[in-house]
């Protein structure tokens, strides 16, 4: 089985390709224990070669007590043992490589997990050591010492600061079981470089940088005042070295990087991607814009324009491991964004809806200039699973006392086999978190058979996109069109356009429809919420 032909593309692969989110956990499960692992995945790489994706980036794989779904790393050069062995690891990277599918690992430098070697001996040594430097570890405020240092938010809902026994205080912008690293510590500088160069050597492609905007603290730790000078912990600008020394060490191994970068302002956000530092950087402003034609507009000409200055080329996602499913935010009512009351408890949905919407965002998006990252489980169509309270483990569920549902529903584990035993992910024990009721309708071997699933939509997307020079990176130009109607046009003769009106819409001028998210009218018009792939 042969992987994408952008394998030819060398060196500048990574600005055009479509990469694959494997959740580790919950992809597949090799050893039928209830928990995804290397084993699962590696069964399953002639799958995602069919699918025709270029590379796969996995969540934290490594040694990890999982308080926070992996995000709590004990040991970079471990692999959990619930996912496997560092042998298999390697087996994987190789094996994909052979399919001609590369593999990226996620690397979480804001912080550790609190059974991480260097924080155990921090609290063990005590106030003042050496060990404690590595960490943000400060005195209380309070007569007794008995207020936290600062005033910082949390990433996650409660607090940032946790009192050890000897009465000091140490910073965790996310959970308490992940003390945050002092990147003012030239070993958490060297040890950071060698952990990449522990991967590269092992043959991973790239980086995924976990929150890489956090990284940099104000070593004042001064309370927050909004207006009044740089942010003692957001986009700080000493960031820019740390990736420019990590670029060095890439650039040894013709490896890239994609940051996590949360970013309002188009400017600050494209230093990140300026020669020298991060290759790519996950574009949230298309991700979190809701089903609306101008606003999506509005959307994809900010992304190019925020990459344009900086000759960086621009990454689109649908959906990830940390946000409600695209099918489920898509079938919502009015505003499909990521306002919180959204996300809430019993928000009603139309799944056929959401479907429709998101089949047509599968075509737009892959026809966007640059590269694609696709969630597992977005090429099956799953929606948003309603996991038992009960069930859930996800850390911002808990922190926000029962609020936020969390995001175990996005994480839930894939269908696979429609009649085996918990939908084919796994054999003997019930998997991590339970697969709703109707789950193996969504199962890959009945979408495979089924040539209007979204999975035979999203496998003829890829196999057109890899063949097609005029996909991936490069120019773009919208389109007259209708009211309603989006439509751009790509190099050779490519056209893409999406009705997002309630009438059908008459399709732009063209020789040859090359695929359509869902059937065209009786009369070849563009039905709403349909998008369609045009030869000009």
């Amino acid at each position: 089985m042969e992987g994408s032909s952008r394998e030819s593309a060398g060196s500048n692969w990574w600005r055009s390709a479509v990469i694959y989110q494997v959740y580790p956990r919950s992809f597949a499960d090799g050893d039928g224990d209830g928990t995804g692992d290397l084993a699962g995945v590696r069964a399953k790489l002639p799958y995602l070669a069919e699918l025709g994706v270029d590379a796969l980036w996995f969540t934290p794989w490594y040694l990890s007590p999982l308080a926070d779904g992996g995000y709590d790393v004990a040991d970079y050069r471990t692999i959990d043992p619930a996912f496997g062995t560092l042998a298999e690891a390697e087996k994987l990277i190789a094996e994909a490589r052979e399919l001609g599918i590369r593999t990226i690992v996620d690397i979480v430098p804001n912080h550790v997990s609190d059974q991480h070697a260097w924080f155990r001996a921090a609290l063990a040594a005590g106030p003042g050591s050496p060990e404690r430097e590595r960490f943000h570890f400060r005195p209380g405020r309070g007569e007794n010492g008995e207020l936290p240092p600062n005033d910082w938010p949390s990433e996650f809902s409660g607090e940032t600061w946790t009192r050890v026994e000897d009465g000091e205080w140490y910073l965790h912008l996310f959970t308490p079981q992940q003390p945050d690293l002092n990147w003012d510590h030239p070993e958490v500088r060297q040890e950071h470089e060698d952990v990449l160069r522990f991967w590269f050597e092992r043959g991973v492609s790239g980086v995924r940088i976990d929150s890489a905007a956090l990284v940099a603290k104000d070593p004042e730790l001064p309370d927050f005042v909004e207006g009044e000078g740089p942010h003692p912990y957001i986009d700080r600008d000493e960031l820019h070295e740390v990736y420019r020394s990590w670029r060095r060490v890439a650039d040894e191994y013709g490896a890239v990087f994609v940051g996590e970068v949360w970013m309002p302002d188009a400017e600050r956000f494209a230093r990140y991607l300026r020669p020298g530092e991060l290759h790519t950087a996950f574009n949230f402003n298309f991700m979190t814009c809701p089903w609306d034609r101008d606003r999506l507009r509005a959307a994809i000409d900010g992304t190019l324009a925020e990459h344009a200055p900086v000759g960086a080329p621009a990454t689109w996602v649908l959906c990830n491991h940390d946000v409600t499913r695209t099918v489920t935010r898509y079938g919502r009512a009015e505003d499909t964004g990521f306002a919180f009351d959204r996300k809430r408890f019993g928000v009603p949905t139309d799944l056929e809806r959401g479907t429709r919407r998101a089949r047509a965002a599968a075509l737009l998006s892959l026809a966007l200039p640059g590269s694609v990252y696709l969630y597992q489980g977005e090429e099956l169509g799953l929606p948003e699973a309603d996991v038992p309270r009960e069930k859930i483990q996800d850390p911002m569920y808990f922190r926000s006392q029962g609020v936020d549902p969390g995001r175990d529903g996005c994480r839930v584990p894939l269908p696979w086999v429609a009649d085996a035993p918990y939908s084919g992910f796994g054999s003997r024990e019930e998997p991590w978190l339970p697969q709703p009721e109707g789950w193996s309708a969504y199962a890959a071997d009945i979408q495979a058979a089924d040539p209007s699933s979204m999975l035979t939509l999203y496998r003829a997307a890829l196999r057109l996109r890899a063949s097609e020079p005029g996909f991936g990176d490069g120019p773009m130009e919208w389109l007259p069109a209708a009211p309603g109607v989006l439509a751009f046009a790509r190099p050779d003769g490519l056209v893409c356009a999406v009705n997002f009106a309630r009438q059908p819409a008459q399709l732009p001028a063209h020789s040859a429809v090359l695929l359509a998210s869902g059937s065209l009218d009786e009369s070849g018009g563009l039905p709403q919420d349909t998008a369609v792939w045009l030869r000009q």
